[in-house]
């Protein structure tokens, strides 16, 4: 059969694919789900929650608020706002009071000055909330599986650990999707996160709780991980910042499922706020050694970087096409550039975007540089318990009894069916090689690329089952290994949040987060909801 009528196939059948998974989500939906007395959560009216962590910080190290005062304003944010969210899925609300307390009594004792102590101690007291998928010592760490439910992490993963050293004081964990593999945050242990903006929209995944969780200013800063744009989408979905550094700068120790493979490459553990000005702070901390590998002490000049955008991915028929919202507000953020920065700014068109899903799956299926095969994910649902039948599941799950979701069943039935022969394989890895090359030959040091963090802004509950590919709008950076900060640019006229990603070269995080805190200053960053 002629390559071209094969590939042509290939694309119909994935059509196809999502068009049976559709229907599920579509009947999902008729059945509906809670219902609630208002469709967004209440305003923020202390204002030690509309603080970011450095500012916070900063009040706590000179005794001009106490450290139990700005954790107790968070919990009861958390007790008014968290049953309509359902971010925070286990508090450790005594915990974190006692933590406070000591940091009370230590300051009180006078013994170091302000600057010793933001050297030690840079988020000295400040609200943290940590997905789920982490290990946080006494906390669970299922990642949504119900095999895993009883699973209570012994330790600290690395990042936490690194941020409870700086001074950070968790609150608890929060929601992310079965197996952290699909972009709504809902599981069988949990249930469903919603939306603070609409709480009939999702909340993106798999770090959806966290997302929800910092923009209902339930938490100030967050931990996330990222293999396919799980910071990102919920950081766009929620109008928050999330930023996606480059591989191999933060340890993703300490997290399930456990990454093998090409897929140790692509997964990045990263920051997520409400903050810009928390985003490189962050980064510091949760690097560790790995900060020298970037260059977040070089001063930007944004008029001396070049701009490149693109307002979609070329027109791939598996993807929605990217809403006029979207485009209009990248076109503003582009002519502003322009006129108020006097930057060099031009379109572009990578005609290789356009087979980012399909670049995507063929780099996820690849083998690691030490010759390991990707964790089947089938194998990661049965976990420690015995081997399931994905069919079988299904139909449990039609019956109302299986324990799995219907994305992670579908995941499963179309694990081996999304896997490249070696020809195709071959096809897409050159094409993510040539692609890889032009994007990095025409960022270099001092480039930066806008482009949508997703077709859509976000969607209704179970609609991403209609959509199911859209993920690769953000799926894409991460099989070509660049560093992307994701910026709230407001809301539509719905009052959902609009964004756009910034991509920069290997290693030149400095340049997206520069960039990430002048759109903050200059299109007003996160939106209180409910104040819409």
């Amino acid at each position: 059969m002629a390559p071209l009528l094969t590939a042509r196939i290939q694309l119909l059948l994935l059509q196809a694919m999502g068009f049976l998974i559709g229907l599920v989500g579509q009947a999902a939906r008729a059945f509906g789900g809670p219902k609630f007395d208002s469709m967004t959560t209440r305003p923020v009216t202390e204002p030690l929650l509309l603080l970011s962590g450095v500012q916070l910080a900063k009040l706590i190290r000179q005794r001009k608020v106490k450290c139990i005062d700005v954790i107790q304003a968070y919990i009861n944010r958390i007790m008014d706002v968290n049953p309509l969210i359902n971010g925070i899925v286990k508090y450790r609300f005594e915990e974190a009071k006692k933590e406070a307390h000591a940091v009370d009594t230590k300051l009180a004792e006078k013994r170091e000055d302000d600057a010793t102590l933001e050297k030690k101690w840079p988020y000295l007291g400040v609200p943290l909330t940590v997905k789920e998928a982490f290990q946080l010592q006494g906390m669970p760490n299922s990642s949504g599986l119900v095999n895993r439910r009883n699973t209570i992490s012994q330790t600290d993963a690395t990042v936490v650990a690194l941020l409870k050293e700086a001074g950070a004081i968790p609150l608890g964990i929060t929601n992310c999707s079965e197996l952290c593999m699909w972009y709504e945050s809902s599981n069988k242990i949990y249930g469903r996160s919603n939306n603070p903006y609409d709480l009939r929209h999702i909340v993106g995944g798999s770090s959806g709780g966290e997302g929800c969780t910092l923009a209902a200013a339930c938490s100030v800063i967050g931990v996330g991980s990222d293999i396919g744009g799980s910071i990102r989408m919920p950081a766009f979905f929620n109008g928050i910042f999330g930023h996606k550094p480059s591989p191999g700068v933060v340890s993703n120790n300490g997290q399930f499922p456990v990454a093998r493979g090409a897929q140790e490459l692509f997964q990045c553990t990263g920051p997520m706020c409400r903050y810009a000005e928390d985003l490189t702070p962050m980064l510091r901390v949760m690097a560790g050694p790995g900060i020298q590998k970037l260059k977040l002490d070089e001063k930007v000049h944004l008029k001396d970087l070049k701009f490149y955008w693109m307002e979609h991915d070329g027109g791939s028929i598996l993807m929605s096409k990217v809403d006029q919202d979207l485009i209009l507000a990248q076109k503003k953020v582009v002519a502003h550039l322009e006129t108020m920065v006097g930057a060099s700014v031009q379109h572009v068109k990578l005609k290789q975007m356009k087979y980012s899903f399909q670049i995507w799956v063929t780099m996820m299926s690849a083998k690691g540089h030490d010759g390991k095969e990707p964790v089947k994910f089938v194998d990661l649902l049965s976990d420690h318990g015995k081997p399931i039948s994905p069919l079988w599941e299904l139909i449990k799950w039609c019956l109302g009894r299986s324990t799995h979701t219907i994305p992670a069943i579908g995941l499963a039935l179309l694990e081996e069916k999304l896997k490249y022969n070696s020809e195709k394989y071959k096809r897409f890895k050159a094409m993510e090689e040539s692609l890889h090359k032009e994007l990095v030959e025409m960022l270099g040091d001092d480039g930066v690329f806008l482009y949508p963090s997703h077709p859509t802004v976000a969607p209704q509950h179970h609609v991403p089952l209609t959509r199911p590919f859209n993920f690769a709008y953000t799926g894409i950076f991460n099989a070509l290994g660049l560093p992307v900060t994701q910026c709230p640019l407001g809301l539509n006229d719905k009052g959902l949040p609009l964004g756009i990603q910034v991509v920069a070269g290997p290693f030149n995080d400095h340049l997206t987060l520069a960039v990430a805190q002048y759109l903050e200053k200059s299109f007003g960053g996160w939106v209180c909801p409910g104040k819409f």
